[in-house]
């Protein structure tokens, strides 16, 4: 059992013994021992289930064979936040627990901007320059290998990143008064996801640019789903009249 808390203490950075210890002597765990293994759990749950979180998105395209009401543009500026906050997260050396999402979201991400490129044939030249400056830009910010200052900078101005990666999206949504084929599952996700990272970068100790970023997204993700709520409900309203 001893041998089996040390490799978890070791490669996950969780550390049981605190809590264990506590639970062998009938006594429930204090707060200061509880709540960082609440963290350490919660991201590594976290991390799991990003691996599957804009699947939905993805599966909701490729069914309806459509990308109505997606904004390319949000989808896009994504793939920029999500790329700076994981070479960020890299760089200052950040526990995977704290971050390990970024990298399945990033994958993902770029899974749903090729789906929606294709669905959104033909493309203008301006849009296929993005792709290009990205792929010729993405390798040094990920290696890291840009002036510590900048990095910082550019950390910072992610978070603006995030902000307009939702901004046409939302607006959109209001243009239209209706979401289009944006998933309620993959939204719902995001927000969840957002809310616990807010908890977990606390007790991380992490900068406080990361919770910021955390923030933002908490914002943003919980007015794309009111939308949802909004604009879905004339729609079913008619549907029960038909019937």
């Amino acid at each position: 059992m001893e041998y089996l808390l040390i490799i978890i203490q070791q490669y996950l950075g969780i550390d049981l013994s605190c809590a264990i210890g506590s639970l062998r002597n009938g006594n429930f765990p204090h707060k200061q021992c509880l709540l960082p293994l609440i963290s350490k759990l919660l991201g590594y749950a976290i991390v799991a289930a990003s691996t599957t979180v804009k699947l939905p998105q993805i599966l909701k395209i490729l069914k309806h064979r459509s990308v109505r009401g997606l904004s390319l543009l949000s989808f896009e500026l994504e793939v920029v936040g999500y790329t700076i906050s994981l070479a960020y997260c890299l760089h200052k050396g950040l526990p995977f627990s704290a971050y390990g999402e970024l990298l399945f979201l990033l994958i993902q991400a770029f899974v749903l901007v090729a789906i929606i490129y294709y669905f959104s044939q033909p493309l203008s030249t301006t849009t296929w320059i993005r792709p290009l400056i990205y792929c010729a830009v993405a390798p040094t910010i990920l290696a890291g290998q840009i002036d510590p200052l900048l990095f910082e900078a550019l950390y910072a101005s992610q978070h603006a990143i995030f902000l307009f990666a939702r901004i046409p999206q939302i607006w959109q949504n209001f243009s239209n008064k209706s979401t289009g084929e944006l998933s309620f599952l993959t939204s719902f996700m995001n927000f969840g996801g957002s809310m616990v990272r807010v908890f977990t970068t606390i007790q991380e100790n992490a900068p406080k640019s990361v919770l910021l970023g955390y923030a933002i997204s908490v914002a943003t993700n919980f007015t794309i789903l009111s939308q949802m709520a909004m604009y879905q409900k004339p729609q079913a309203a008619k549907e029960k009249k038909t019937k």
